[in-house]
């Protein structure tokens, strides 16, 4: 018979294992596993080491996945015998790039440096410290010896769009098989409110660049009569989308938007969301607007157009009187569920041209938006799981992020997926001084853990 995972029992596991997670952190966060940097192929490989070493340590059997090209999936499985409930959880290993000269980290990103109960780090949050927090948690389950197959399926490449994951897990076929999939990469409504996540915003990529000469040229000579590509490219962008209220202009774009149900914005409505906790957390000085509920409907519930980035002409100081010869805008788009990614790129596609047929246009990332059920055994569960670990109801909303992996996980593994995320708001994902924190690493322990312990007492067929 398993052992009864009480709350007393798991709150001390995880205070008992304190020091052994957070060196762990520390050693994940400290090599700087950066899909998106070549320079960092060295690292990613060390990484993939590391958490073999690491599921190896803990008992797991442990594969590593992989194509030709792109970086390689890690499978562990602490199997609890054949004819069981099998769940499978899944994380990311690399992380966002990051550097103290050029944004305004107060400590070294790549060193993690501890304050009281927080972690400072990238990868802290996003998503090193849930994902370990989820492994202690199976930890405290296998050792109590619950009737249940424990999985996971951390990759690397998440942070560009996850291009090579479909094709791995395609290829490792039955190998990954499960019952259901659980992921810990979503952020709480606040610290004093849990959230389950039951969605997640798609994303499409892209650079439009435009080069009109060779080199820099005198404005005073040539101003008049040659083409700026700066402020071509800016007509262009302000007539994709208007910058003051958000709304996209390009035609089609909206036709396939299916908007929140009356159900969820009640949900949402009821959720403990404030624009005021929000602007706070985020570091925001202006929004769009100060409505809380509008608010949700934009970063959960509606498609966007943003522009990440503009490069050209003279950066320095004072001022160099001269029309550039190239420029360059970084932007993207976030797809709510019923939107296809190659279908609005050809959108855009096609009114860019129309716009400015010079500008080149060109996709850099299209992962597809994600809905999940919140009615159903495993969703209350997971309810009752966060409930029990945070003595607080959790809330089911969406989650403006984009995780791409997850409509490949539903396509190849053709199971039910679920988030139970650890990350709060004032973590800052993708930000400088992402942290995390002891409060949340140990409610996700106890949280995993007894949600392991629901799925293995569900009744079975």
């Amino acid at each position: 018979m398993p052992k009864e995972l009480s709350r007393d029992s798991l709150v001390s596991f995880a205070k008992n294992h304190r020091n052994e997670y957070e060196e762990l952190l520390r050693r994940y966060v400290e090599t700087p596993t950066v899909s998106v940097d070549p320079a960092h192929a060295a690292d990613i490989s060390k990484g993939v080491d590391m958490v073999v070493d690491t599921f190896n340590r803990f008992g797991a059997r442990v594969e590593v996945h992989r194509v030709r090209e792109g970086n390689p999936v890690v499978h562990a499985a602490f199997d609890a015998g054949k004819n069981l409930p099998t769940v499978t959880v899944y994380n990311h290993m690399d992380v966002q790039p990051a550097s103290k000269e050029t944004e305004p980290w107060d400590t070294e990103p790549f060193v993690m440096t501890t304050r009281g109960d927080s972690y400072y780090g990238r990868g802290t949050t996003d998503d090193k410290g849930p994902a370990l927090a989820a492994l202690y948690g199976a930890r405290a389950a296998v050792e109590a010896g619950l009737p249940l197959n424990i999985r996971f399926l951390w990759e690397f490449e998440e942070e560009i769009g996850s291009p090579n994951f479909e094709k791995i897990i395609t290829k490792a076929g039955k190998a990954l098989a499960t019952d259901s999939v659980v992921v810990s990469d979503t952020v709480w409504v606040s610290r004093q409110r849990p959230a389950n996540s039951a969605g997640l915003r798609g994303l499409l990529g892209f650079l439009l660049t435009l080069e009109t000469a060779t080199t820099d040229t005198h404005s005073g000579e040539v101003g008049g009569a040659a083409r700026n590509p700066l402020g071509e490219l800016m007509k262009v962008v302000c007539d994709l989308y208007d910058p003051n209220t958000g709304k996209v202009k390009v035609p089609g774009f909206y036709e396939d938007v299916i908007p929140p149900t009356k159900k969820e914005l009640n949900d949402w409505a009821n959720s403990g969301f404030t624009t005021r906790a929000f602007k706070k957390a985020h570091k925001l000085k202006l929004m769009r607007t100060e409505d809380s509920l509008d608010v949700m409907k934009r970063i959960w519930g509606q498609p966007t157009l943003e522009i990440h980035g503009v490069t050209g002409g003279y950066q320095g100081p004072g001022l160099k009187s001269i029309v550039p010869p190239r420029a360059e805008v970084k932007a993207s788009c976030r797809l709510v569920a019923r939107q296809d990614p190659k279908k609005i790129a050809a959108q855009i596609e096609k009114r860019v041209k129309e716009l400015n047929r010079d500008v080149r246009i060109s996709f850099e990332s299209m992962a597809p938006a994600f809905l999940t059920s919140v009615e159903g055994p495993l969703p209350e569960a997971l309810k009752r799981a966060v409930k029990f670990a945070f003595k607080r109801d959790p809330v089911f909303v969406r989650d403006g992020g984009t995780i791409g992996a997850m409509t490949s996980i539903e396509k190849v593994l053709k199971c039910p997926m679920f988030f139970l995320g650890l990350s709060l708001p004032e973590h800052g994902y993708h930000a400088p001084n992402e942290n995390f924190d002891w409060q949340q690493a140990s409610g996700g322990m106890v949280a995993f853990a007894k949600y392991f312990e629901e799925i293995a007492n569900l009744p079975r067929d």
